[in-house]
């Protein structure tokens, strides 16, 4: 950060706009089950996982990263791109005709949305043998709730016989209540292991994970993001979701740039999340 620091205050506030990843050890965590499922090798009932945890903190953001290292693969000489990583949203209103149109177009298939129903499944079907996925994420799984209990029990149904015509792996990702929309399916609730990623505490895996933050961001002073009172109005200001704890610090480190102070301090992270409640009302 350094070179940045050095830089005047609009740039330096430009950065702060970037995206940024910042390693923890649960992220970690989760991206290893996630690669170890990747190299799973095929046989008759894949592993599956149901990753949950309330809105902001970070799901989404886990999965971009992994997505992110497991490219699709182009074949020159057959022609096929193959998707050894496939990444969907279930859609906000689970049809299967729906979920076949969303898989399809995450894969730039072409297919015909008027088709039936069973045609739509024939070619997805076929589309998927050909380029051959190793895992299936399907994120914001909690939409399953959008939709009628038939509907409920066909979505989760599908994910099941995908699972099992194309021998991979799927992992579904969402909100506490994905896990409502499981307990409609005894098969899927034994099937699905369970990862939360829980709200923040006061901890050292939480000072670490704003220690590294600190790292990030283009002010000229120490912090001290980890020691006890940092902390504490943190967890205050962002009631321990991740994206609220990003935003407050990289608001606060505005402020600190625009005052010259040149540090976060407590204050600043008290009217940096004030300004947040200000503009949300």
């Amino acid at each position: 950060m350094r070179p940045i620091a050095a830089q005047d205050s609009d740039a330096r506030i430009a950065h702060l706009r970037l995206d940024r990843w910042i390693d923890y050890p649960r992220a970690a965590h989760v991206l290893k089950i996630l690669s170890e499922m990747f190299d799973t090798p095929q046989r008759k009932r894949m592993p599956c996982l149901l990753l949950h945890g309330d809105s902001g903190m970070g799901k989404s953001m886990i999965i971009e990263k992994f997505k992110r290292t497991h490219p699709p693969i182009y074949d020159r000489s057959s022609g096929v791109e193959y998707h050894p990583l496939i990444v969907m949203e279930m859609p906000a209103v689970p049809s299967q005709r729906r979920f076949y149109a969303e898989l399809l177009q995450v894969v730039n298939a072409p297919y015909a949305p008027s088709a039936r129903i069973d045609a739509l499944e024939f070619t997805t079907l076929k589309v998927m043998q050909a380029i051959q996925p190793r895992l299936l994420i399907v994120d914001e799984i909690h939409n399953l709730l959008a939709g009628s209990p038939r509907e409920q029990r066909g979505a989760l149904n599908l994910l099941k016989f995908l699972s099992n015509q194309l021998n991979c792996c799927v992992v579904i990702a969402g909100t506490a209540d994905a896990v409502l929309a499981l307990q409609s399916d005894d098969q899927m609730v034994s099937r699905f292991r369970r990862f939360e990623l829980a709200r923040w505490r006061e901890s050292d895996e939480f000072r670490g994970f704003v220690q590294a933050f600190e790292k990030t961001i283009p002010i000229r002073e120490r912090s001290g993001l980890g020691d006890q009172p940092m902390v504490q109005a943190l967890l205050e200001a962002s009631g321990g979701l991740t994206w609220l704890v990003a935003d407050v610090l990289t608001n606060a480190a505005r402020l600190a740039i625009r005052s010259g102070k040149e540090r976060i301090t407590v204050d600043l992270i008290r009217a940096a999340a004030l300004s947040f409640e200000s503009s949300a009302m």
